[in-house]
């Protein structure tokens, strides 16, 4: 019997561990359930932007190439042995200023014998004449001796200009590249010598569509950007000194010059560049930054900031200012509200000091003209709204959102770093 008893004790005790295991797991998975269905996910942190209508500046964007105005490569105009080489690379040399030299020794001594010859020739042609007027020469004597002395004479000048071409020379001022000579070496007629270029001002030769040629005009501003740099970067300002009257039948483009003044030679002859024809500005045109514009198979949206709706807390509808409660039928007066009741709208609002909750609306939008890293909305938003600029690619329509505009994504970090 008591044996019995211990048996069913032990028995009791194992349903009793056992109901209350299963229980406390019931238990817990329900709190679970119900901790994920009520838990708020927390509120996404974006930059904004407050959309206001700005002065736009529309533009013609192109590729073009960097040329010096003035630009050329040197070669000799006449064979011989480099004597000496009197500039250095990238050196700023003046106008006429002597680059190189060749072994002109024969010329030399052709040319003292001809001034030789030619100091003869004068002197019988002046004994000629001489003779004439004293009456005792003829005009046949002194007309060889005048043609003697001219042909003297133009030896002598074809022989100073061979010489001269022994020399080679600037034709204008500018900025010399590197000596493709040696001392010492035998150049043949139109060998290159070096590169002579003018840096103080330089032009850029680059094309657009045909479509656009009505858009331009001599005088029309033009800016520069190097290709290395961002949308942003375009330091060099210049003009259009040239637009070609003929398109292009193949390419159906059109080709345009302008000139920019490159005081600090940042500009290289050859280099790639990026141009942008600026025409007239345009007034409250609305804009947004490229970063705030996302793209998508169904079109191009943005994520607008908006304060979220009131719930719907299950209140009766307020009554009516002509309605009256039934015990107002008999007294002839409204009951007066209890001290601790409070509107239906008034639970919905946020308490002073509080900011409201901010969720995401996802508004499809046209974009139109871009510009250094700005786009311009042609339908969606309207002035005021508040859009999402950064931190939008874990973002969902509903969303709930809050805004710290400390980092504008517009700007580069590091200048953003400075100022702070």
């Amino acid at each position: 019997m008591k044996r019995f008893f211990i048996i069913a004790g032990i028995l009791l005790l194992l349903i009793v561990v056992c109901g209350g295991i299963v229980g406390f797991n019931l238990f817990r998975d329900s709190a679970i359930k119900q901790f994920f269905a009520t838990m708020k996910p927390p509120a996404a942190t974006v930059s904004t932007v407050i959309v206001k209508p700005s002065d736009w500046t529309p533009g013609v964007e192109a590729i073009g190439t960097v040329n010096a105005v003035r630009g050329v490569d040197l070669t000799v105009e006449t064979a011989g042995i480099v004597k000496s080489i009197m500039f250095h690379a990238n050196q700023k040399v003046a106008d006429n200023a002597v680059l190189l030299q060749l072994d002109d020794a024969v010329e030399r001594a052709d040319l003292a014998a001809a001034k030789a010859q030619n100091v003869s020739d004068q002197t019988a042609l002046e004994r000629a004449v001489e003779l004439q007027r004293r009456g005792v020469g003829t005009d046949a004597t002194l007309d060889t001796a005048r043609a003697t002395a001219s042909a003297s004479a133009s030896q002598v000048n074809k022989l100073q200009a061979v010489l001269d071409q022994k020399q080679l020379t600037a034709p204008f001022a500018g900025t010399v590249g590197i000596p493709k000579i040696d001392l010492g070496q035998y150049l043949a007629i139109g060998s290159p010598v070096v590169t002579l270029q003018d840096l103080d001002t330089m032009r850029v030769d680059f094309s657009v569509p045909e479509q656009q040629l009505p858009l331009l005009k001599i005088g029309q501003t033009v800016r520069l950007g190097i290709g290395g740099g961002g949308n942003n970067d375009m330091p060099f300002a210049g003009a259009i000194r040239g637009i070609d009257p003929k398109i292009d039948s193949a390419s159906r483009l059109v080709s345009i010059r302008a000139e920019v003044a490159n005081p600090d030679g940042k500009l290289t002859p050859g280099q790639f560049v990026q141009v942008r024809v600026e025409l007239p500005e345009e007034p409250n045109v609305l804009t947004l930054p490229q970063t705030a514009l996302t793209s998508s198979l169904y079109g191009d949206f943005v994520f607008v900031v908006r304060p979220a709706k009131p719930a719907a807390n299950g209140a009766a509808p307020a009554a009516k200012p002509e309605d009256k409660p039934a015990d107002a039928t008999k007294t002839g007066s409204t009951p007066a509200a209890k001290p601790d009741e409070k509107p239906a709208d008034a639970a919905a609002k946020p308490a002073e000091g509080e900011k409201p909750e901010l969720v995401l609306a996802q508004v499809f939008v046209k974009p139109g003209r871009r510009n250094a890293g700005i786009v311009e909305i042609l339908e969606g938003i309207a002035a005021g709204d508040e859009v999402v600029t950064a931190g939008q690619n874990r973002l969902f329509n509903g969303m709930s959102v809050a805004v710290d505009n400390t980092i504008d994504p517009t700007k580069p970090a590091n200048k953003q770093a400075a100022q702070q």
